[in-house]
């Protein structure tokens, strides 16, 4: 049980298929980032100014499904099966629809996000066509995440690792195939890549999908729980709003970082890239920590249990510095070979990558305990706290100073290097002190704690009315 028990038990049991799971899903990124690394700078930079724009598209709609998840983990642990049931149907039909627009929209505008971004002519070409084709399948991307963090709110994590496993092994077949060629295949170069994640994502979705309507694993949806309820949708739309700038909020950073990146030229880029794409695996335990953390938390939360879910919280962000800060150590010491894995022909990029690793690798930690806090701001209902804890972050103090470092004081790639540091040690002690203020505690969004007898008819969200 998750409301029971030994802590550290139940945080691991949690954590650690989420952690499978996310570093499969970093598979598609690993295998991306191999082959598409053959192609040379160019294409890596390709790959690298085009992530950014469409995790922004991402971010805009996923404060609807994190408004879900964390509703989902806290009527679970009140005991509201009716109100789990509602809520993931409710989710599934906002989410779909918003990004059916967003990657419509996406599609449509990637040639004038490009011109703004002031892309290089030698990889704008590639950028391109891999971002059109991303957004093309943004809807099927976002459809198998939902799936998983939906399950995740009930505790069921075991049965998407299993289907992230047969994806990612199609990936790592279909990669090299649509990128090189192979007898009635042509070859697509970089853009291949994204062709390949696009059939693989569409298949999971549908898997994704299937598994809810049949009701076997947690969460039992029906047809009549995709009907609107535009009292759920205005509850959600409220909870996730703030949500949703959080993480456009951060991708806006990576877009802002990008366009100050390209700047310095192509070899520049691609060391950025090479190095954000190693810190974002070396970030997967605390993410799954994180999503974790929100799952356990909000459950506590939900059926009372605030004295559990404090020490539950304390525990995790333990655990989140200490695993970021070990990997931080490792990176350090093998930067250039861990660099030349990506980019194995091309000692410029090797170097600049591995100095950009090397400067902020020791305080990844910092990374770990900003995710783990943030999970509990959020399980709590407390969007608007992890929205400001990122504005600060991107926005007063990485942006800016690398802004500064970089243009003013003419360090050039090396000024933006230096503001990852910066930022991880200064976003840390603000999360901090806005988690040891304590509101979080008070973050309990079911106010009937008692399961309804009739499933028949879902409840209306309490506290609002149609």
């Amino acid at each position: 049980m998750l409301l029971e028990g030994p802590i550290g038990t139940a945080l691991m049991r949690l954590t650690v298929p989420i952690v499978a799971g996310n570093l499969l899903q970093t598979g598609y990124q690993l295998t991306d980032a191999f082959w598409v690394g053959r192609l040379g700078a160019s294409s890596v930079a390709a790959v690298t100014v085009s992530f950014p724009v469409t995790f922004l598209v991402i971010a805009l709609g996923s404060g609807l499904a994190m408004a879900g998840a964390v509703l989902i983990a806290q009527y679970a642990g009140a005991g509201r099966q009716d109100m789990v049931d509602h809520v993931a149907g409710q989710t599934m039909m906002m989410v779909l629809l918003t990004f059916i627009l967003l990657g419509a929209a996406g599609y449509l505008l990637a040639p004038q996000i490009l011109t703004a971004l002031d892309v290089a002519g030698d990889v704008r070409a590639g950028a391109l066509d891999f971002m059109r084709v991303s957004f093309a399948g943004i809807a099927f991307i976002f459809c198998y995440t939902m799936f998983q963090a939906l399950l995740r709110g009930v505790g069921q994590t075991g049965l998407p690792l299993l289907i992230m496993l047969a994806t990612v092994l199609l990936n790592f077949i279909l990669d090299p195939l649509f990128i090189f060629g192979w007898g009635p295949i042509p070859a697509s170069g970089v853009v291949g890549a994204a062709i390949a994640t696009l059939i693989t994502q569409a298949l999971a979705s549908v898997v994704g999908i299937a598994i809810l309507l049949r009701g076997r694993h947690g969460i039992h949806l029906k047809l009549r729980n995709l009907r609107p309820d535009m009292a759920y949708i205005r509850r959600a739309f409220l909870l996730g709003f703030p949500g949703s700038i959080d993480l456009s909020t951060r991708a806006l950073g990576l877009m802002a970082m990008s366009f100050l990146v390209v700047r310095f030229g192509t070899l520049p880029t691609a060391a950025y890239g090479v190095g954000s794409t190693i810190m974002q695996i070396v970030t997967i335990p605390a993410a799954g920590l994180s999503m974790a953390l929100t799952t356990l938390v909000g459950q506590n939360l939900g059926a009372g249990n605030t004295e559990r879910a404090d020490k539950i919280a304390r525990l995790g962000i333990l655990y989140g510095f200490a695993a970021l800060s070990l990997f931080g150590i490792v990176a350090f010491a093998a930067a250039p070979a861990i660099i030349a894995f990506f980019v194995p022909s091309d000692r410029q990029v090797i170097g600049g990558g591995s100095d950009f690793l090397r400067i902020m690798a020791l305080t990844w930690g910092g990374i770990g305990v900003q995710y783990c806090i943030v999970a509990v701001l959020r399980a709590s209902g407390r969007m608007g706290h992890a929205l400001a804890i990122a504005l600060v972050s991107q926005w007063v103090i990485q942006f800016p100073l690398a802004y500064f470092l970089s243009v003013r004081w003419g360090l050039g790639a090396v000024g933006i290097w230096w503001s990852f540091p910066a930022s991880n040690v200064a976003t840390a002690l603000l999360a901090i002190a806005w988690y040891r203020r304590g509101s979080w505690k008070h973050g309990h969004l079911v106010l009937d704690p008692h399961p309804q007898t009739d499933a028949a008819a879902p409840t209306r969200i309490p506290g609002l009315r149609d």
